[in-house]
C-alpha cells in the first residue's frame, strides 16, 4: 500500500529525517514510535506531501503521489483543527463533501459514524460546546468518513479518558479488519504495544528499531521480572542484578542483568512488599524503548486506563 524510501529531510543546518525505509501494507497497523522530536510528525507530513522530501520516494500502490492520492488518505492530525463555532453534522458533511462525496452519501456515513460514537443526539450542538474526548471523536470521523485505504492517527489518544480510548481503540481495530493500512504514531509505547502489528522506532530523525511487535520482543529475551505489590516499593531502584526498572503504581518491571538469578531477587522483593504476582516475561516495548532512547534512570510511569 505505502512504500518510503530513503526519505531525508532538513530544515536550514538541522536534520529532522535520516535515510528513513519502511512498508505499511492493507490490513495492518503500522506503529510510526519515538520521544517527541524523532522525526515521526515531519515523517508523516512528508507522506502527505505536506512537507517536500530532500530525498528519498514515497509511492501509493507503486505510484508516486498525486491529487487523486489525497482522497485515499484519512489523517487525523496531533493538533486538532476544527472550526468551534461550526455544528457537529454540518462539520463532518463540509468536510465529506470536500473529499468527493455526495451530500446524501455524507449524511448517511455522518450519521452512522456519529451513532457509533454516541454523538447522533448532538448533532446540532456546536464544536465548542463538547467536551475534548467528544470533539476528537468528531475529528476521526471527519478523517474517515471518506473510507480512506490509507489511515493516519497522529497522537489519537492524547488527552482521552480510559472509555474514549477503548471507543477510538474499536473504531481502529474495525479499520484494520476492513484491510485499511494504518499508520499510528505516537510515543506512548503500551498504546503502541497493545495495538501495533509492526513498528518502526525513530530517535533524531534515525530508525533505531524495527520489525513486528511480537520479533521486536522476541529479540529482547526474556530477561524481565514483572510484579505486582503492595506497599512501598522505592526499594527496587536499588536492587541488584537489576539493569533498570519501570515503575508504576503498585507494579514494576525489572530488566535483570545478565546471570542474575530471578528466584533471589524475588525472595529479596518480598522481604519489603507483599508480592501479589510475579512473571518472568519478555521485556515491554516501554522497557525496550527506554534502553534504547533514555537515560538509563529509573522511570515511573503515571497510571491511566485505556488499552489494557
Amino acid at each position: 500500500m505505502l512504500s518510503v524510501a530513503d526519505l531525508k529531510k532538513s530544515f536550514n543546518h538541522t536534520t529532522a529525517v535520516e535515510g528513513i525505509t519502511f512498508t505499511v501494507r492493507r490490513g495492518e497497523i503500522f506503529g510510526l514510535l519515538g520521544p517527541n522530536g524523532a522525526g515521526k510528525t515531519t515523517t508523516i507530513r512528508m507522506v502527505l506531501d505536506i512537507l517536500r522530501p530532500d530525498g528519498g520516494r514515497i509511492h501509493f500502490d507503486g505510484l508516486p503521489f498525486s491529487p487523486a492520492t489525497r482522497d485515499r488518505v484519512g489523517y487525523l492530525p496531533e493538533e486538532r483543527g476544527l472550526y468551534r463555532k461550526g455544528k457537529v453534522l454540518e462539520t463532518v458533511l463540509y468536510f465529506a463533501e470536500l473529499r468527493g462525496m455526495s451530500r446524501s452519501l455524507a449524511r448517511v456515513e455522518a450519521q452512522r459514524w456519529l451513532a457509533k460514537f454516541g454523538l447522533l443526539e448532538a448533532s446540532g450542538r456546536r464544536l465548542e460546546e463538547l467536551s475534548k474526548g467528544n470533539q476528537q471523536k468528531v475529528q476521526f470521523i471527519v478523517a474517515v468518513i471518506h473510507d480512506p485505504d490509507l489511515i493516519i492517527l497522529d497522537e489519537p489518544f492524547s488527552g482521552l479518558d480510559p472509555v474514549n480510548q477503548i471507543i477510538f481503540k474499536d473504531a481502529v481495530q474495525e479499520m484494520k479488519r476492513r484491510e485499511k493500512a494504518i499508520i499510528f504514531c505516537t510515543h506512548m509505547m503500551d498504546h503502541a504495544e497493545r495495538l501495533s502489528d509492526s513498528l518502526c522506532l525513530l530517535d533524531r530523525g534515525k530508525i533505531v528499531l524495527e520489525g513486528t511487535v511480537r520479533g521486536v520482543k522476541k529479540a529482547y529475551g526474556r530477561n524481565s521480572l514483572h510484579i505486582e505489590y503492595e506497599g512501598d516499593g522505592r526499594f527496587l531502584d536499588l536492587l541488584p542484578g537489576v539493569q533498570r526498572i519501570i515503575r508504576y503504581e503498585n507494579a514494576a518491571e525489572l530488566e535483570l542483568t545478565p546471570g542474575a538469578r530471578p528466584g533471589d531477587l524475588i525472595a529479596r522483593i518480598n522481604e519489603g512488599v507483599e508480592i501479589r504476582k510475579v512473571e518472568l516475561l519478555e521485556p515491554s516495548l516501554h522497557s525496550i524503548f527506554m534502553r534504547l532512547v533514555g537515560n538509563g534512570e529509573p522511570v515511573i510511569v503515571p497510571v491511566h486506563g485505556g488499552l489494557r
